[in-house]
């Protein structure tokens, strides 16, 4: 598939410059009759806006749909400060408040799904529906590659693996086979994040935000014992059956545990269902957000909930 790149916008938010993709009515200045949800699209680690290329266009027929770059991700600033999943979930408060946008549908990828649930911890009140795609922060188990990542002493090795001239050669690489029609979306997705490193910044960013959710045994954040708090709003997992990086019984468990949510498995997909199958995983998205309404949130319902209290 060959996507339109889109372009990026910026907005300064406590010094630091944030950019971030939109697309729909509201990006365009257009009104309507009828109120028009917004769709917040967060992506993962070493990821980018630009991972949701592909989706924002179908999605923006009907939503206003903004994907911003994380800080120390993409064409964001890369300060040097927090990285943990509560700051990343403070940051898209402030994002959302900048903008003028009182009310999100939040679809998290990978670590992008850590913070968007910390945001629904945070911020239940920002929150329409929760929407978590092959998502961190549901158990221990993660890719070997990772975990091998946050080992002591390793970002001072990192350097030799990411030599910018070789990055450079297989990005020029890619693209010769991709006008050939020789493409793996998968193995594409993987190389962006693999190519975003080479940077001395990046990667600083990068050692940062990983060591603050994984260890060399595995995740270190999960949050199952509060998970039942997401039956509060309308919550649906997605994922790919071969999903490498984190498994997929992640999703069932998470299923199981947060009552009336919903389950999409994606046969044949990896970790990157919204690149591997854009369309499909649109009409996902879009049949999900048709057929739910946002859930009630507030600082009562919230007191109910922990206290045991709602039938």
């Amino acid at each position: 598939m060959v996507m339109k790149r889109l372009p990026l916008r910026h907005v300064s938010i406590h010094g630091h410059d944030v950019r971030y993709r939109r697309l729909g009515p509201a990006a365009q200045g257009t009104s309507s009759a009828q109120p028009i949800e917004t769709v917040l699209l967060i992506h993962g680690l070493a990821g980018s806006s630009k991972t949701w290329d592909a989706v924002m266009p179908l999605l923006a027929e009907r939503y206003d749909v903004i994907a911003p770059d994380l800080l120390g991700h993409g064409e964001s600033a890369k300060p040097s400060g927090d990285y943990s999943l509560g700051a990343f979930a403070s940051g898209l408060r402030d994002f959302l408040a900048v903008l003028d946008v009182p009310r999100v549908t939040i679809v998290g990828h990978s670590f992008g799904g850590g913070v968007a649930m910390q945001l629904a911890y945070q911020h239940p009140e920002l929150l329409d529906r929760l929407v978590l795609v092959g998502s961190g922060g549901l158990g221990r188990e993660v890719s070997w590659l990772l975990r091998l990542l946050t080992l002591p002493g390793f970002e001072y090795v990192m350097p030799l693996g990411f030599p910018r001239p070789a990055v450079e050669v297989g990005t020029n690489v890619g693209r010769v086979l991709g006008r050939r029609g020789i493409r793996s979306e998968r193995l594409g997705e993987m190389w962006r994040a693999y190519a975003s490193l080479a940077g001395a910044p990046n990667r600083t960013a990068f050692v940062r935000t990983m060591r603050g959710v994984i260890e060399p045994g595995g995740q270190t954040v999960n949050a199952s014992d509060r998970l039942y708090l997401a039956a509060r709003v309308p919550t649906m997992l997605v994922w790919g059956d071969h999903d490498a990086i984190i498994p997929v019984s992640h999703a069932h468990a998470a299923h199981d545990a947060i009552e009336g949510s919903r389950l999409e498995i994606m046969e044949g997909m990896g970790h990157f269902p919204h690149v591997e199958d854009p369309e499909r995983f649109t009409r996902v998205l879009a049949d999900f957000l048709d057929t739910t309404t946002a859930g009630p949130i507030g600082p009562e319902p919230l007191r109910d909930v922990i206290l045991g209290n709602v039938d």
